[in-house]
């Protein structure tokens, strides 16, 4: 969605902007106020520094030298202090000579990051306390030509605790993150971003600032603040609408009437409407737009289904003969459904989306901010990380609450990839207040996002929290029975009373859901909090589990829809030499447990690596650090896989009640700093191994293997809308040779589409003798063919854990580096099987077409997608090449 006629990007420097009425004079004016000139200063007046805005106190200050990097080191902690002082944001600003000639002035602030008081002239004009509002300003007595602003922030950490003691009637839990977090407490007392007072997977950096748009609007009549376009289906009729909502700030005491106009050229779709505009900040008018009947129209489909196509609406409002104003946005036209209704052979109710009518499985990940610092989540940031989730068979992301409403670009970006987006408000882990002042707060900030974001086709739900059903119904916070019902009283007071009455007045178009996990309906009925969030007979589950084999399926849960799991595993070395020294390069320094926000998070990470890896023992401490990283990423890669192939091929099927799985969203897709979490794609855009792993367990035709009571199962998966005739390939090989010792290949069969079914089933005894094969010797590896011709990805199954695999050795693999057309191709030849195979270029920013992979071919051909210009030379320099069992090697 675009932003209104007055809105300015937030870069956008200090310009006029000037709506022109038809009869030539203009019906509104803006001036911005983004970007330089501003200045920032400390409490006591001892720091100062030019300021940009959008921006941070803590980007000032390193942009002007008086920090260092926030994410070296220890500088988290060293920089505590920025976060405990109060800062103060001034400018100058100059308007043209008749602003005193209109009738309505406002400062509009898009977002203020968090409690500010806000001076115009030396005359206080408001507050602020809550990050994810727009606040609006009058200032139509105090403006002047020559101008004076001063935005007051007050530390966002002694503001929640002083929140916190002010809340005298009962606790609100929970007090303080873990220790190993080193973060700050009460983060629930303030409408910010809850990962800024850190998180197990972040630091903390409580950051203030101006961190979106701000401007000055002036105008007569009235004001745009709000267009929002909703598409509309009727079965009946097989007839799209769209219901446009309109909202305007009035400044005539009068009742404006006049007419706003709809056109969708490409549909010849044109409607004029008779409008009466009363004053106030928020007259709605709302109006349908039926679409000509004979017009084509393409709906909007997720990534892998159909195109994105969008259509340019425009809106006019004329009042008088003069044109006001005049906006062009785009509109989508798709529905959307949550299907909740009995399962056969299985207790409990169906958690699916349907879009257009068609039931879509969700492959994914879960959205967590991109940096701690927001202002550096650039365009070319966004595009990386969302273009590698589309490039990575994804078709939906979970914005988790703990994090912000991304920005305007985000979900523009989702509307053209194709990228579902399982929209949670911002509220994570915790318990919160209840206060008419806090409730009335969150009634804003919820009713200036959806109304922000409704149009975007990209968002199919809106969730209430991030695991606060769970946290009441399990008890996290150690509440005693005799106080529960208060706390489940301001549970409901929260997430149903305030989001979701403001959610179903603002929009009734998509599904709300109070928390996820979540029963649905069934926690609906047992008054909004499940005696058990996680029964995978309702809704969505959460899993996570460090102490079992992450490679045993028979250890997950079998839900209706997977939309968190997970396990942790180190970046890459060359993301993390940028911001450490020499002596942190070991997993007994300071610096690894400092990184580590995980309670017990390395220990698990090596007790897992070695079920199924031996430690690295060489005598080299810096060569142990970096084969101990990329061991778990290996090992990382393979458990998600384990996992998403068990929910992938669940889909179809009930079993003891369990199944019809429907959706896979792993956590998580994006690191917020250089340290071990559950991302796939590093700080920096670099992709791990799981990310690379997720292309192949997403594809869309894919065939996944497991093992149950010494019998081999081979499903074939598909979320294709039509049937395939296939055949399916099995080879046994023995690891000391790029021969198969057998192969095997079915009957022809049909694999019928949006399903998993079983196309291939054999003991394994059975399978492995004819092959002189053993467990500990061999591996299955196995592809889909349609008519000769390779369809998905080859997939594979170990047949035991890789540290008692025999007949592994070092592969010798050779490769050379050459450009053909811009191409970069990089040539490999190995001289036995290599498994996880890992090509990594060190600092030179871009991806290969394919890595972490099991060789069983003497050559293989990848390619390697730079995003900033390179050359041969310095790939070839940079290239270095790890398996399981040979060193680190560099090319010549």
């Amino acid at each position: 969605m675009a932003p209104p006629l007055t809105l300015l990007t937030a870069a956008a420097a200090v310009v006029v902007a000037v709506a022109v009425g038809s009869a030539g004079g203009p019906a509104a004016r803006v001036h911005g106020l983004g970007g330089r000139g501003w200045e920032i200063s400390n409490g006591n007046g001892s720091v100062r520094a030019p300021a940009t805005v959008p921006g941070t106190v803590h980007g000032a200050l390193l942009t002007r030298g008086l920090l260092r990097d926030p994410y070296y080191r220890f500088n988290d902690e060293a920089y505590r202090w920025v976060g405990l002082d109060n800062w103060t944001y001034t400018r100058t600003f100059t308007l043209p000579p008749d602003v005193r000639k209109w009738k309505r002035v406002n400062l509009v602030c898009d977002g203020l990051d968090t409690v500010a008081t806000i001076l115009l002239n030396n005359v206080t004009i408001g507050t602020a306390n809550n990050m994810f509002r727009r606040y609006t300003f009058d200032c139509t007595d105090v403006i002047k030509e020559r101008n004076y602003i001063e935005v007051r922030f007050a530390s966002a950490v002694l503001y929640a605790a002083k929140q916190s003691a002010a809340h005298s009637p009962y606790s609100v839990p929970p007090d303080c993150p873990p220790p190993q977090q080193n973060g700050e407490c009460h983060v629930n007392f303030i409408r910010k971003e809850q990962s800024s007072f850190s998180w197990d997977w972040g630091p903390s950096f409580p950051t203030q600032g101006i961190w979106k748009d701000i401007r000055i609007e002036m105008y007569d009549i009235c004001h745009l603040t709000y267009l929002t376009s909703t598409s509309v289906y009727d079965e009946t009729r097989q007839r799209w609408s769209v219901e446009i909502e309109s909202f305007y700030d009035v400044v005539s005491s009068q009742l404006i009437k006049g007419e706003l106009t709809a056109s969708i050229p490409s549909l010849h779709t044109h409607q004029t409407y008779k409008i009466g505009l009363g004053k106030g900040e928020y007259s709605r008018i709302q109006v349908r737009l039926n679409v000509n009947q004979n017009a084509s129209v393409d709906p909007w489909w997720p990534h892998g289904h159909g195109n994105q196509t969008g259509y340019n609406m425009t809106v006019t409002v004329t009042v008088g003969g003069e044109r006001l104003i005049d906006k062009s946005s785009m509109v989508y036209f798709r529905t959307v459904e949550l299907i909740q209704e009995p399962v056969p052979g299985s207790p409990g109710l169906s958690f699916y989306f349907k879009i257009n009518g068609l039931p879509i499985f969700m492959k994914g990940s879960n959205w967590i901010p991109a940096d701690a610092f927001l202002e550096r989540v650039t365009s070319d940031v966004l595009q990386n990380l969302l273009q590698s989730t589309v490039d990575a068979n994804m078709n939906a992301l979970r914005v988790w609450g703990g994090g912000v409403y991304e920005q305007d670009a985000f979900y523009e970006l989702c509307d053209k990839l194709g990228i579902m987006i399982w929209q949670d408000f911002m509220f994570a882990c915790a318990l919160y207040p209840t206060d008419k002042r806090f409730l009335a707060s969150v009634k804003e900030e919820i009713t200036h996002q959806v109304r922000r974001l409704k149009s975007h086709p990209s968002i199919i739900i809106w969730s209430g929290n991030n695991e606060n059903e769970a946290a009441l119904a399990t008890n996290w916070f150690h509440i005693s029975q005799s106080n529960i019902s208060l706390y489940l009283h301001d549970y409901v007071q929260l997430y149903v009373s305030t989001i979701r009455e403001t959610v179903l007045k603002e929009d009734r178009n998509r599904p709300y859901i109070t928390s996820s996990p979540t029963n649905g309906k069934e926690s609906v009925q047992e008054h909004w909090v499940a005696r058990n969030p996680y029964d995978v007979h309702y809704g969505d589950v959460h899993y996570y589990s460090y102490d079992t084999d992450c490679w045993d399926w028979t250890h997950f849960p079998k839900p209706r829809f997977a939309s968190e799991y997970g396990f942790q595993s180190w970046p890459s070395f060359s993301t993390l030499e940028k911001v450490s020294a020499a002596e942190d390069w070991s997993f007994n320094s300071s610096f690894v447990t400092h990184r580590q926000h995980q309670v017990a998070g390395n220990k698990l990470l090596l007790n897992q690596i070695q079920l199924h890896f031996q430690l690295p023992q060489a005598e080299d401490p810096l060569q142990n650090f970096q084969s101990t990283i990329y061991l778990s990423q290996v090992m990382q890669a393979e458990c998600i896989k384990a996992q998403t192939e068990f929910y992938r091929r669940s889909r179809s099927e009930v079993v003891d009640g369990q199944g019809m799985t429907m959706g896979s969203l792993y956590w998580q897709l994006n690191d917020i700093w250089q340290a071990p979490s559950w991302a796939s794609i590093e700080y920096g855009g670099k992709w791990k191994m799981l990310h690379y792993f997720a292309r192949n367990f997403f594809a869309p035709v894919l065939p996944v293997a497991f093992e149950d009571d010494g019998t081999l199962y081979i499903y074939g998966i598909s979320d294709l809308s039509m049937d395939l005739q296939l055949v399916l390939q099995v080879r046994v090989y023995q690891w000391s040779s790029l021969e198969p010792a057998c192969a095997h290949t079915t009957e022809p069969f049909t694999l019928k589409g949006s399903s998993a079914a079983p196309v291939y089933k054999a003991m394994t005894a059975a399978l492995l003798q004819p092959c002189s094969c053993t467990r500990d010797r061999c591996v299955v590896a196995f592809h889909l063919e349609d008519q000769g011709q390779q369809r998905g990805p080859v997939n594979y199954h170990l047949l035991t854990s890789l540290k008692d695999a025999h007949t592994l050795r070092d592969p010798h693999i050779n490769a050379s580096v050459s450009e053909h057309g811009g191409v970069y191709s990089v040539s490999l030849h190995s001289s036995s099987i290599a498994p996880y195979v890992w090509l990594d270029v060190g600092n030179i920013p871009g991806r290969f077409s394919d890595n972490g992979f099991l060789m069983l071919q003497h050559n293989k051909v990848l390619t390697f997608l730079p995003r900033r210009p390179t050359s041969t030379s310095q790939l070839q320099a940079a290239l270095t090449i790890r398996t399981l069992h040979s060193s680190t090697l560099t090319t010549h």
